[in-house]
């Protein structure tokens, strides 16, 4: 008996009932994904073909879909396999539309305050803040200062950083402190102690994340951002099924950024990849390995950082279609009483207006013989933690209803 939860980050399917309220009413990753790729366009911008993933189709992504928005997204149809599977949809209860509130909830602690977020206006940061960390980190000065596209400012400003040593300091609509510096001019090691000295920084505003974004590159070449992102969070504000599973002594495999999101607090072993594919990899060496009772607890990052804030949408789909061609590696070694949930934590509809995430539903897919309750629409992520819960027999004090 065990539990896998894969998020798939930010494959939304459709606003959420408070959408307006963030701007995003219409929203819809997955479904103007599905439409763009059917439809392609003139300049061939978007590729041409329906999007094809007939594993999640199969495990009722496509009904997912349905119950979010009322309508199914064109060649997600199920066939009716012999998949044990059932689907539903949740709307989240946490306020924010960020990469720890999506991810607490659906460990089943939805987050009860509203975080701090820098204003869009430039200067972004408060001068106090850029004073103390230019002091206690020894930095010469920043540069940025603003809300900005990762890819865009350090493209922008990476010449006058290389020139400087400052490093970048910039912010989005999630609310986060970046900063980002190259490798090897201003050092991985020096770039996360900047950033441990921000942490402290910042807490008094309640910002959630700082994160490290190093990146390589020259002038000439150009700049590209590596795979050794840090984040810096705020450990979560009240028990997880990760701390419910810590304390009963289970086995734990976390992938990818869930180390970093649950401020590495009751993470296990923590395995990290520089793609999807390879996180795909260590969730299948991670499974094999999995005591029974054990808890495996996925990220896949690159439909969010790669493709969803860049508005890639052939790029998005792509990436759906190659997660999508592994998922019979790992759906073949569950065994009867094995329980899998793949969801997601936020939108970032690829077509919508700007680069931030977008307020939106979730699926949930969920696989697994001893399963037989239909899901529905769910009112909040933690009914999934809660129903994770459930199956490993854990003690439930967790928010949520399960399944």
């Amino acid at each position: 008996m065990r539990a896998v939860i894969l998020v798939m980050d930010s494959v939304g399917i459709g606003g959420a009932p408070d959408a307006p309220s963030y701007g995003d009413e219409g929203a819809d990753t997955l479904g103007h994904i599905a439409e763009a790729c059917a439809v392609g366009d003139a300049d061939n911008s978007v590729r041409q073909g329906p999007l094809r993933i007939p594993h999640l189709a199969e495990l009722g992504i496509g009904e997912a879909c349905e119950l979010s928005t009322g309508r199914r997204p064109r060649g997600l149809a199920r066939h009716g396999g012999a998949l044990p599977s059932h689907f539903g949809c949740a709307s989240e209860l946490s306020r924010g539309k960020d990469t720890p509130s999506g991810h607490w909830e659906i460990a089943g602690l939805p987050v009860p305050f509203a975080w701090g977020y820098f204003p869009k206006t430039t200067p972004s940061f408060p001068p106090g803040l850029i004073q103390q960390l230019c002091a206690e980190a020894k930095l010469p000065g920043v540069l940025g200062d603003c809300h900005a596209s990762g890819t865009e400012i350090i493209e922008r400003l990476g010449p006058e950083h290389l020139r400087t040593r400052k490093p970048i300091c910039y912010t989005s609509a999630d609310s986060v402190f970046q900063i980002a510096a190259h490798e090897e001019t201003f050092g991985l090691d020096r770039l996360y102690d900047v950033c441990q000295v921000a942490r402290g920084l910042v807490d008094p505003l309640n910002i959630g994340r700082v994160i490290a974004r190093p990146f390589e590159g020259t002038a000439g070449e150009g700049f590209k951002r590596t795979a050794r992102r840090r984040d810096f969070s705020v450990p979560p504000c009240g028990t997880t099924i990760l701390d419910l599973a810590e304390a009963e002594a289970r086995d734990i495999v976390t992938i990818g950024k869930i180390g970093d999101i649950f401020a590495h607090r009751a993470v296990g072993r923590n395995y990290k990849g520089s793609d999807n594919d390879a996180l795909f990899d260590c969730t299948l060496r991670g499974f094999d390995e999995l005591a029974d009772g054990g808890l495996i607890f996925a990220n896949f990052i690159d439909f969010d950082t790669m493709y969803g804030h860049r508005r890639d949408v052939a790029g998005y789909a792509a990436a759906l279609e190659a997660f999508d061609s592994r998922l019979p590696e790992l759906l073949e070694r569950l065994k009867r009483d094995d329980l899998l949930v793949i969801t997601a934590d936020h939108g970032c509809d690829p077509t919508w207006p700007g680069t931030d995430h977008t307020r939106e539903q979730i699926p949930i897919l969920l696989c697994g013989e001893a399963h037989r309750a239909p899901i529905g629409r769910r009112s909040g992520f933690a009914d999934i933690g809660a129903s994770v819960a459930r199956h490993l027999e854990l003690p439930e004090r967790l928010h949520g209803i399960a399944f």
